[in-house]
């Protein structure tokens, strides 16, 4: 089986805020593949983080996508600010009070990913009215709104069958991703990896003292993927390999 590379979208919450554009290059530079930009509005969680203005300054850093993830209440009021800042993906979550399947509609339409996230409560069927205008799923491994917060193994069991969501997609339709976000670093990264995530939103631990960033984004991807290998990955190859067979799971 072909190694499968996991994707690291680097979270700046936790970074050095005074010079948001210096700490993103060097994330960049470090190797990250995407930035994760969490966006919080005091309301729908206890904290406010930045908006689309900033987000719009900091696009000329990279040409690596920008993953918006939305932790505010009225994301239908504000996502035209977000995708004209250049947000390559915009996730919202499935618990705000108002109807969610326009503003994934306006994200699609925009030729943006859409994606829906998950408090570690909220179970995975709140996402299946929305399965077919999802190109992301976020499974939260934290309580959303403040970084430097313990992996939650329990939520994670939901990486896996999050994929389910994507199955049966049209021929020529890319296939969805599941994002991890909250308390990933080397210790849990095998985990998400066995699980098949795609993709891994790692922040604070990349931003702590003395960290060699580089060397941790690259520890991490390994860890992941071969617990992939190890896991969903395996699982998905004897998968292929019964098809063939004309065998039945």
């Amino acid at each position: 089986m072909a190694r499968r590379r996991t994707l690291v979208s680097t979270s700046i919450l936790d970074c050095d805020l005074s010079d948001l554009a210096r700490e993103s290059l060097r994330a960049f530079k470090a190797g990250s593949d995407r930035l994760h930009l969490d966006v919080m509005d005091g309301h729908f969680v206890p904290n406010i983080t930045f908006g689309p203005t900033v987000i719009k300054r900091l696009r000329h850093v990279g040409k690596q996508p920008f993953d918006a993830h939305l932790m505010i209440s009225e994301p239908g009021r504000y996502v035209d600010q977000f995708i004209d800042a250049g947000c390559d993906s915009i996730t919202f979550h499935v618990e705000v009070e108002e109807p969610i399947e326009p503003t994934l509609l306006k994200i699609r339409k925009a030729g943006r990913q859409a994606g829906l996230a998950l408090r570690p409560a909220t179970p995975l069927a709140t996402l299946e009215p929305y399965r077919e205008l999802l190109d992301i799923v976020m499974v939260m491994t934290v309580e959303p709104g403040f970084g430097g917060q313990s992996f939650m193994t329990d939520a994670a069991t939901k990486i896996l069958p999050a994929h389910e969501l994507f199955r049966d997609r049209e021929v020529g339709r890319p296939r969805g991703q599941v994002h991890v976000d909250g308390g990933v670093n080397r210790h849990s990264a095998k985990l998400c990896g066995e699980l098949g995530a795609e993709v891994l939103v790692v922040g604070s631990t990349l931003w702590q003292k003395g960290v060699d960033i580089a060397r941790e984004m690259r520890l991490i991807r390994a860890l992941a993927d071969e617990g992939y290998e190890n896991g969903a990955g395996r699982g998905e190859a004897d998968a292929g390999a019964r098809t063939e067979r004309g065998e039945t799971a």
